[in-house]
């Protein structure tokens, strides 16, 4: 890979066979942000692993948005004379119990998770990114306090947390997304801590400190910017856990309730059909299944370019 230094954000010349991420680390530190961007551009477009992962989730979220374009029936529609059919050309994944489409049920049933999951994730991921950058700075008794809270919290399972504080709650959209990124919070906040810890010792934190900027403005200004590539594939990361949390949650009763076309809860009210029309839980679990995988592949390919 050939760049004009001329230029820091002139555009790659590729001489090689491929765009691949080896050296990428290397090619940051002597490029521009326009250039940074571009080599970074170019690493995600080698990576099979992402290429993949990110085609599926762009259909899902597309599907989720514009569903209604595609369903041939509406997902709440009860039809008693179709009951527990099978899968037909009237009905392409059969109908459950109600008679309702399964396979609009499915296409629809995206929209719910599509929005907790990202709101859950959003809300985890900033409470761990102040959380983790005030402890890997400033550390000391600020440090090992706040450490100990989170070390507290991975004590219990995430998912006894989630369905003991909803209990409380109640059941509710926003209370699903406030309890996923709770939980989440003191698993974002280890993994910025362990950056922020390496990031805090390089020359421009310390240059930053003899200029007299405040402590606030070199953890969001000067550090955050250079760890975005870890929390990038932590954000991914979590993203797939939260999808799958949200359709456990609904499964248990906890999040969305019916007659919601949701994953999880298309799955839980199919069990007691499993034997005589298995594709009430089939299909659903399906397309929770190739959502969750998607989402990871596209973590593996944002790994892949910022570890090497």
């Amino acid at each position: 890979m050939v760049v004009d230094r001329s230029d820091p954000t002139s555009a790659l010349t590729v001489t090689d066979a491929a765009p691949g991420v080896a050296g990428l680390q290397g090619e940051f530190a002597r490029l521009g942000r326009r250039g940074r961007a571009a080599l970074f551009g170019r690493a995600l477009l080698g990576s099979k692993a992402f290429l993949v992962g990110a085609v599926i989730v762009v259909w899902w979220i597309f599907d989720a948005i514009f569903w209604r374009l595609f369903v041939p029936y509406e997902p709440t529609a009860v039809d008693p004379g179709a009951t527990l059919a099978g899968p037909s050309r009237s009905h392409l994944f059969g109908t459950d119990d109600l008679g309702r489409d399964v396979f609009s049920r499915v296409l629809a049933g995206a929209t719910s998770v599509l929005t907790v999951a990202p709101a859950a994730t959003a809300l985890g991921i900033a409470g761990g990114i102040t959380v983790g950058l005030v402890t890997g700075y400033y550390r000391g008794i600020v440090d090992n306090v706040l450490m100990r809270l989170v070390d507290a919290a991975l004590a219990f399972p995430l998912i006894i947390i989630a369905v003991l504080v909803l209990s409380v709650l109640g059941q509710s959209t926003w209370n699903v997304v406030v309890v996923i990124g709770i939980v989440f919070t003191p698993l974002v906040a280890r993994t910025v801590r362990s950056a922020v810890l390496a990031e805090r010792e390089h020359e421009y934190v310390a240059a930053a400190k003899l200029r007299g900027e405040s402590g606030l403005y070199i953890m969001f200004a000067e550090i955050l910017p250079n760890i975005s590539g870890p929390i990038a594939v932590e954000a991914t990361v979590r993203l797939g856990y939260a999808i799958f949390t949200a359709a456990t949650l609904s499964f248990l009763g906890l999040g969305l309730q019916p007659p919601s076309p949701d994953w999880g809860l298309s799955v839980a009210s199919g069990l007691a059909f499993l034997q005589i029309a298995p594709w009430m839980v089939l299909f659903p679990a399906l397309a929770l299944a190739t959502l969750v995988v998607a989402v990871n592949l596209v973590a593996d390919g944002l790994k892949q370019v910022v570890e090497e």
